[in-house]
């Protein structure tokens, strides 16, 4: 769990620095970003998901994007040090996020089977 979320700080750096309209002051700032979003994920999408399940069966499971961006922007509410401009961006910063933690897992769990 820890190397995950180590994981997820990188990742938070890296597309704080690259993405416009996402700022992240500080390394502490983008781990606290990670526990709180990993905190959202396991507690709140789950009961979003169920509740737009419709909506999420009709856009072919697109919806799940949006869904992904208000976690993210739960979490700009709850981190002083992170901003995220809008909805749009956030879900792009959520896409990105998520390659980037899938690029190091891959990596990651290569490491640990050694």
């Amino acid at each position: 769990m820890l190397t995950r979320i180590l994981i997820s700080t990188i990742s938070i750096m890296v597309v704080g620095y690259l993405l416009p309209g996402v700022v992240v002051s500080s390394v502490f700032s983008a781990f606290v970003v990670a526990v709180v979003l990993a905190l959202l994920n396991s507690i709140i999408r789950p009961v979003l998901i169920i509740l737009t399940l419709p909506v999420t069966i009709i856009t072919l499971g697109l919806f799940l994007l949006v869904i992904n961006g208000f976690i993210v922007l739960i979490a700009n509410h709850f981190v002083r040090g992170f901003s995220v401009s809008g909805l749009f961006t956030a879900i792009i910063f959520s896409i990105l996020v998520s390659l980037i933690n899938a690029v190091l897992g891959i990596n990651s769990s290569k490491k640990s089977r050694k």
